[in-house]
């Protein structure tokens, strides 16, 4: 009697599991390929990560730390990014944030390849033109229109959402992007 009661405990929570599942969108068939699930990095993380001083151009510009933000797949993929500190520097007006991806990255119309990036951007009509430019020499590689993000109400000096929401937050504005294959 016992095993019997046991069983239908073990039967009702799968069931219910598998009803969460299914009402929450998470595909369970045999046979699927497993998508992977990236994650907010840890402080240690983006700390190994991100440089103290950023390679931007011919200068080495220090980053703001307490700033940084990214996300990770958990398996040593990173897409992340920290604020400049570029008062007095040349690269003072054009670039705001440095930005390391390592898996290409959709933005916009673009696809970033993995690489070291440098974020500016320009206020228009109730978004940010964001521009994408290579670290080492400054040249554009991607260029997206950041809106605001619906329904914020936290305004972030930096941050990467990771899967559900997948923004790269300026403010109050947001970048969707998605993990390029």
């Amino acid at each position: 009697m016992i095993q019997i009661r046991h069983h239908r405990v073990t039967r009702r929570h799968f069931t219910l599991l598998l009803s969460c599942l299914l009402l929450s969108g998470v595909r369970v068939s045999p046979g699927q390929p497993s998508t992977e699930t990236w994650r907010s990095a840890t402080e240690a993380e983006l700390k190994a990560l991100l440089p103290a001083r950023a390679p931007v151009e011919k200068e080495r510009i220090e980053t703001e730390l307490r700033n940084a933000s990214g996300i990770t797949n958990g398996h040593g993929k990173f897409v992340a990014g920290v604020v400049l500190i570029t008062a007095g520097y040349s690269a003072e007006g054009k670039y705001s944030h440095y930005f390391v991806t390592e898996v290409p990255l959709q933005v916009g119309d673009d696809t970033l390849p993995p690489g070291n990036y440098v974020l500016g951007w320009q206020h228009g009509d109730a978004m940010l033109n964001v521009h994408f430019y290579e670290a080492t020499t400054g040249k554009v590689r991607a260029s997206v229109d950041a809106k605001v993000i619906p329904g914020t109400t936290r305004v972030e000096s930096f941050k990467i959402w990771p899967q559900g929401r997948s923004y790269i937050q300026i403010g109050r504005f947001g970048i969707p992007f998605r993990i390029a294959r």
